[in-house]
């Protein structure tokens, strides 16, 4: 049999789905491993369904060797990632290797020499595919499985990257609290004093103005993180293929939208953690995964406050308090008496600050890498 390592393009369903599949074939023997929904995949990876190629480009590739599919990686550009932060930057993602140093170099160097012959000077990642998605590799907290949304790998990953000459470019936090630690009377006296003195209104979502609500969570969300380091503008078809995504697992009660005297100011997600519940279907609706989601998703005991942003002009108002004032309450109104905050970038110290001031702790990190194109 031929052991000799190739590393090929993805240019057939047969071999796409190889592409795909490949993560079940790395965890089976993982605990925390949760398995996604094979037709997410499908359709994240899907350039004609997925509007983030109708500006962008990618090439997925597959290690392979002696028949066997070892190890995986996309190289991406990302257009509006470049024009936005006017870089020359190349990124990978959907990374996955077996055990094997020769495996991930032989795929790190694929993506890099493809990113080199497009002109772009640095490597970047990894991004599934942006950061509008899932990205980082997991850094600390090994010991549980990954909430909604959020990347989970083995610990060789991180040495293999170190070896291949990557760098940290920045880390991310996930903040964890129960309701058995109590909220911060601190916090409490904030939101009450942030509502008083300057006429902020918290509301859920209105699902009857579906449309509606998504161009005011536009509008806050092109406001409020065009600053942060990493932000990726959205384009309407993006953010309307995401909303209709999300629209499905979403609980009115815990999507709060602040404003200023009847202005839009802020806006919250959370989301009940359904990898509790994905956990048990194997990536696979039919033909009973859809019952047994159904039936597991009512025991999810845990939310994620997946994103949280105030406009600039109120910032300094206190409003992120009162949005986890806000979401602390409702959450454990419904039964559920723990949350995952993430991710937060290393170096924003005003939310860092805030949540240590509520009680919650960092129990997971992840890391992003940058490795200058030679």
């Amino acid at each position: 049999m031929n052991s000799e390592l190739q590393i090929i393009p993805v240019t057939n369903k047969r071999q796409l789905r190889r592409f795909i599949m490949l993560p079940w074939k790395l965890y089976r023997n993982d605990p925390n491993w949760v398995p996604p929904l094979i037709m997410d995949q499908k359709k994240l990876l899907d350039r004609k369904k997925n509007p983030f190629f109708a500006h962008s480009t990618a090439e997925f590739f597959l290690a392979v060797q002696n028949g066997n599919v070892v190890g995986r990686i996309a190289a991406l550009i990302n257009d509006n990632h470049n024009k936005f932060h006017k870089e020359q930057t190349g990124f990978f993602g959907f990374f996955e290797s077996i055990e094997d140093y020769q495996v991930a170099c032989a795929l790190l160097q694929t993506a890099e020499q493809w990113l080199r012959q497009r002109n772009m000077a640095l490597l970047r990642g990894p991004m599934n595919p942006s950061t509008n998605d899932t990205c980082g590799f997991l850094l600390e907290g090994f010991d549980r499985p990954p909430v909604i949304m959020m990347t989970y790998n083995p610990p060789y990953y991180l040495e293999f990257m170190e070896k291949y000459g990557m760098k940290k470019a920045k880390d991310l936090y996930a903040f964890y609290m129960e309701t058995t630690t109590p909220m911060s009377d601190k916090i409490k006296r904030i939101a009450e004093l942030v509502r008083r003195r300057h006429n902020v209104t918290i509301r859920s979502i209105d699902m009857k103005k579906f449309n509606q609500e998504i161009e005011t969570v536009k509008y806050i969300y092109n406001q409020a993180w065009s600053r942060n380091w990493g932000f990726v503008p959205m384009t309407d078809e993006e953010f309307y293929h995401l909303a209709k995504d999300l629209k499905t697992v979403l609980e009115p009660e815990l999507v709060l939208i602040a404003e200023v005297n009847g202005e839009p100011a802020g806006f919250s997600l959370a989301l009940p953690d359904f990898n509790q519940a994905l956990k048990r279907i194997n990536g696979r609706l039919l033909p009973f995964g859809i019952f047994k989601l159904l039936w597991y998703s009512r025991k999810i005991d845990m939310l994620r406050v997946l994103t949280m942003g105030v406009i600039h002009k109120y910032q300094k108002l206190g409003i992120d308090a009162v949005f986890y004032y806000e979401t602390y309450n409702r959450g454990k109104a419904k039964g559920i008496w723990r949350g995952e905050f993430s991710w937060i970038l290393e170096d924003n110290y005003p939310m860092v600050h805030t949540l240590k001031k509520m009680g919650a702790t960092v129990y997971k990190k992840y890391r992003i890498y940058d490795k200058l194109i030679d």
